[in-house]
């Protein structure tokens, strides 16, 4: 347990240390800026999709840290390091997840407010945003985090990685911007239940992903 939050908190300090951590925020309130611009200002019509809009910068603003999770300790001998002192494949992914949600997750929940005021989204829109965001985006951590375990090393892994992960993000988006849909009651629930099962499956694929490496 002491090596899951030693991990965890390199990881946060790297994250934050760098301007690396704002590119995602600074992407995601550029599509709240230039959307209106390509929709129009008419404020119904912003209002009604403004939501799916935000949905879509968020998971485009997941895959920009994701050459940044795993290949730094790869090529500097760090994941070996871990593996022999003992410290299981599933432990690194595990804090590398909580690492990257907890610089990742909530500082997008905090931009969604100025970007939902550019939106003309309306108090309950935001609140159903926001709580979609803090379920959704720790499904798009953990599949992140496993992503760049996959594409590490490779050529051309930036757009590997998003080949690969856009697909699988896919349900996350739809219950996502579901959820604020007043017709959709189920879209909160499936969200969670979409978010769960990349989370569970998220370690177990990133410790096999960084045991491959090896091989």
């Amino acid at each position: 347990m002491s090596a899951l939050f030693a991990i965890a908190r390199r990881d946060l300090r790297r994250s934050f240390t760098g301007s690396g951590w704002l590119l995602p925020l600074i992407f995601f309130l550029l599509v709240a800026t230039l959307f209106p611009f390509a929709i129009g200002p008419d404020p119904t019509i912003l209002g009604r999709i403004g939501g799916g809009a935000l949905w879509t910068a968020a998971l485009l603003a997941a895959l920009m840290p994701i050459d940044r999770l795993i290949a730094p300790d790869r090529d500097a001998g760090i994941l070996d390091q871990y593996a022999v002192r003992g410290i299981s494949e599933e432990v690194v992914a595990v804090a590398k997840i909580g690492a990257h949600w907890i610089g990742f997750g909530p500082p997008l929940m905090l931009a969604a407010l100025p970007a939902s005021a550019m939106l003309n989204m309306d108090m309950d829109s935001l609140i159903k945003l926001e709580v979609g965001l803090a379920l959704g985006s720790l499904g798009l951590a953990a599949l992140a985090v496993t992503v760049s375990a996959l594409v590490s090393g490779l050529q051309s892994g930036g757009a590997l990685a998003g080949l690969l992960m856009l697909p699988l993000a896919v349900p996350v988006l739809i219950f996502g911007a579901g959820a604020l849909d007043d017709l959709q009651r189920g879209a909160f629930a499936l969200l969670g239940a979409a978010s769960l099962v990349l989370v569970a499956v998220a370690p177990f694929a990133t410790g096999a992903a960084i045991r491959a490496m090896r091989d």
